[in-house]
């Protein structure tokens, strides 16, 4: 696990507490609606933080009897864990809040203090925004934009923090809006209406997290290229006739199992085949330090041995 990660995890944990107090001191002072949804996003957004915590701690566990590939899915479970939070908790209470506050709708007091506070939080938010999105293009490299770095990245704790933090900013636009609408306009209508965006905007956002911690959690491969490049590497071993079916699997953001299954020269003997496999198993770690499991099947040798397996 990256340093920056667990620094911008840290960062947004601290941030989202300061702010979450805050919000909701403005909130008992005002009666608003949004300022309440805002309080209560930035309470799931703090918690939310301890959790992928919790699943970085537990992703490092070392493998065993039962799990004999490790733990590394652990932090998928737990990111999936975070979008639901993030879809019932933040999204699900903001939307019955401001459905709440447009059925029974009541004055705003003096929006003064929530001002100031939206104010705070903004600086606040920008502040971890910034460490949650420098952590990202650490992680995140010069080759790929924004988009093909989430759909690729394999740890979804560097693309988790970045967008509860973008939406915690957009959460405090809405907010600012609902609130100065509603007293521009004397019409308490307009911070309820904001505080069902704010839950609309959050359950979207936890959709896609909850997407994509669901493809890494259920099993997902690494890309093509690198696919062909193992077979690659495979054909160009002396001996290897035929490649079939490189098969890969990510157990954690740097672990991955590879299974494949060669054919060999029939003309070579099982100790030749047994060596050629094991050159490629040490060129295959070498090109790919994160493929930890290496499984190859070799068919097709001589009659001093119909088949060998290697297992790492």
């Amino acid at each position: 696990m990256a340093v920056e990660s667990k620094t911008a995890i840290f960062a947004a944990i601290g941030g989202n507490l300061a702010i979450a107090i805050m919000k909701f001191t403005a909130a008992a002072f005002t009666g608003s609606s949004a300022m309440l949804s805002e309080g209560i996003h930035s309470l799931v957004d703090t918690g939310n933080g301890g959790l992928l915590l919790l699943g970085i701690h537990k992703s490092k566990q070392p493998a065993d009897a039962t799990h004999p590939f490790g733990y590394g899915k652990e932090l998928y479970f737990w990111s999936l864990i975070v979008a639901v939070l993030i879809f019932g908790v933040g999204g699900g209470i903001s939307i019955y809040e401001g459905i709440i506050h447009l059925i029974h709708p009541s004055p705003l007091e003096d929006p003064f203090w929530s001002y100031i506070v939206l104010g705070l939080a903004l600086v606040f938010e920008g502040v971890v925004l910034v460490v949650a999105f420098k952590a990202f293009q650490v992680l995140k490299g010069e080759e790929q934009d924004i988009w093909q770095a989430i759909k690729t990245s394999k740890d979804p704790t560097t693309f988790t923090v970045l967008f509860e933090d973008a939406a915690a900013m957009l959460g405090l636009i809405f907010a600012f809006l609902g609130i100065f609408l509603a007293h521009y306009f004397d019409n308490p209508y307009l911070d309820g209406v904001a505080s069902v965006l704010i839950g609309v905007m959050l359950a979207s956002v936890a959709v896609f997290l909850a997407y994509e911690s669901k493809g890494l959690l259920v099993g997902e491969g690494t890309d093509p290229q690198t696919l062909e490049s193992i077979r690659k590497l495979a054909e160009a071993e002396p001996g290897v006739k035929k490649v079939i079916s490189p098969l890969t699997m990510y157990f954690g953001p740097h672990t991955i199992l590879l299974t494949v299954d060669i054919e060999f020269d029939e003309k070579l003997s099982a100790m030749e085949v047994e060596d050629a496999v094991d050159r490629l198993e040490k060129s295959i770690r070498s090109e790919y330090p994160d493929i930890k499991h290496i499984y190859i099947e070799a068919g097709a040798i001589s009659a001093s041995g119909r088949e060998a397996v290697s297992q790492n």
